[in-house]
């Protein structure tokens, strides 16, 4: 017998039949397996000498389909392909893949990809899996190689996927079978793909949180159970937070910036036009900016007392170092608000509401935007409000998703005592994920300001090497913060 079952799930069309053609020409594979959405067309029932087995289904994702596909696979290898708007093969790179899983022992084994587009072929790297790789939209690639041996032992270890479940049941195998065996990267071009979804990465950022409630309660679910798996989930209740020393101010609005000499004006007059019944200022970490930001600055803190504009004097900050010099700036008020170089408030009540909030013992607010073009027109998708989010497991779905909202606000000792990390991607989650891990957060679900979408956003149009980088490290944070929170449970924070 072959190795290999072959397993494509979604519409046969013209490119993914001769990609599979491509795949079983390799020698390697036994059967195919075809899951289709009701209403698909004349499937082939062969390609070549190997049998095509289809089956339609309204839900390929359900416990009842993944348990079938997994029941028929009568090969030790299941390859689950995404082929996008073709693939083509590697010479020798299945081979290649079959042999690491073989020699590691991996439950799963994914590798790199190389983009074939327009104007030629570009590399496509992906991110190494770690035990923080816990998102459901985890990218492995158009090549997920899974052990039906591996698949086995973590189900007779911690059962199969619910019965239940409609969306999400691959995920819920894949968190279980990373207890049992290795999840392995092969760090080289497997193949070369047409991207399908050919988005920069400013436009895809939102798409999880557009995501239907029914889909994210579910995933939420799937991975509640991981977190209690792995001894990682927090029961609370979470305390609340009760400032004690002495600021010069009630509240800071922090902006760090480089560079935004078109839209730090607008932010800075956006908050300076807050009506609060308490004073605050404005902290502008301006990171040595060169195109007329600074000098605009200058002027505008001349004209108000309560801009502060903050050079710092090293030149390696990142945005999270820029927010530690507005944090442990001697001006920096009792509360730090995060109000972005590009963007404005809605209207002239969020810092009143924000503050009113953090003071009912909040450790961090935080509440929702409505995306606006450069000219503040409303686009696409809308009212950014993390719905997902719950009092009781928020700080659990916390590690699932990839961000919690904004605008953030935070209690300023709090983050003194766990500064933010001098990175420009994923510097407040860091920062949410540990005071989410102790204390209350609080929300709120209606927009409190403006988020620019426009060129000059700094994920506007991310390279894949530079978005792979970006998910390692988000999922390195997690990883660290599993080991906290599990520590934490066990009674060992702070142990020595």
């Amino acid at each position: 017998m072959k190795p290999i079952t072959l397993l494509y799930q979604g519409v046969p069309t013209g490119p993914v039949l001769v990609s599979l053609q491509g795949i079983v020409s390799t020698g390697l594979v036994e059967a195919v397996r075809l899951v289709v959405p009701p209403g698909t067309g004349d499937v082939p029932r062969a390609l070549g000498e190997v049998r095509v087995h289809t089956r339609t289904a309204p839900l390929p994702g359900s416990s009842q389909v993944a348990l079938e596909m997994l029941d028929a696979c009568a090969t030790p290898f299941l390859l689950e392909v995404a082929p996008g708007g073709g693939l083509d093969l590697v010479p020798r790179a299945l081979h290649r893949q079959l042999g690491v899983a073989r020699s590691t022992d991996a439950v799963l084994t994914y590798g790199d990809c190389t983009d074939v587009l327009g104007d030629g072929h570009h590399p496509h790297p992906l991110p190494d899996w770690q035990e923080g790789s816990v998102g459901e939209d985890f990218p492995f690639g158009p090549l997920c190689l899974w052990s039906r041996t591996g698949l086995a032992r973590a189900m007779a270890r911690h059962g199969a996927p619910p019965d239940d479940l409609r969306f999400h049941a691959w995920y819920d195998l894949r968190l279980k079978a990373s207890l049992e065996s290795p999840v392995v990267h092969v760090p080289e071009p497997l193949c070369a793909v047409r991207p399908v979804d050919r988005r920069v990465t400013g436009d895809a950022v939102f798409d999880y949180l557009t995501t239907q409630q029914e889909v994210q309660r579910e995933a939420e679910r799937v991975f509640t159970e991981h977190l209690r798996r792995i001894g990682a989930w927090l029961s609370g209740p979470f305390q609340p937070f009760e400032s004690r020393a002495t600021f010069p101010v009630e509240a800071s609005v922090v902006i760090p910036v480089r560079n935004r000499v078109r839209t730090v004006g607008d932010a800075v007059r956006s908050a300076l036009s807050q009506v609060a019944p308490f004073d605050f200022n404005l902290i502008v970490v301006d990171n040595h900016s060169t195109d007329g930001t600074t000098a605009l600055l200058e002027d505008l803190s001349t004209r108000d007392a309560r801009v502060v504009h903050h050079a710092p004097t090293r030149k390696d900050l990142g945005i999270g170092g820029c927010w530690n010099e507005a944090i442990f700036h001697p001006g920096c008020g009792r509360y730090a608000i995060q109000l972005d170089s590009d963007d404005l408030y809605e209207g002239t009540s969020v810092l009143a509401e924000i503050v009113a909030l953090l003071r009912e013992g909040c450790g961090m607010v935080v509440g929702s935007y409505e995306t606006v073009d450069f000219s503040l027109n409303p686009i696409p998708p809308g009212l950014i409000d993390h719905a997902e989010w719950s009092d009781d497991n928020g700080p659990n779905n916390a590690l699932r998703v990839n961000g919690l909202g904004a605008p953030r606000a935070f209690c300023t000792e709090l983050v003194r005592d766990n500064p933010f990390p001098n990175v420009s991607y994923g510097e407040d989650y860091a920062v949410a994920l540990r005071i989410s891990r102790e204390w209350r957060v609080g929300r709120i679900y209606h927009s409190l300001y403006h988020c620019r979408r426009w060129e000059g956003n700094t994920d506007a149009d991310l390279p894949a090497e530079v978005a792979a980088r970006h998910q390692v490290y988000k999922d390195r944070l997690r990883t660290m913060e599993i080991a906290a929170r599990r520590r934490g449970n066990e009674g060992l924070e702070g142990a020595e």
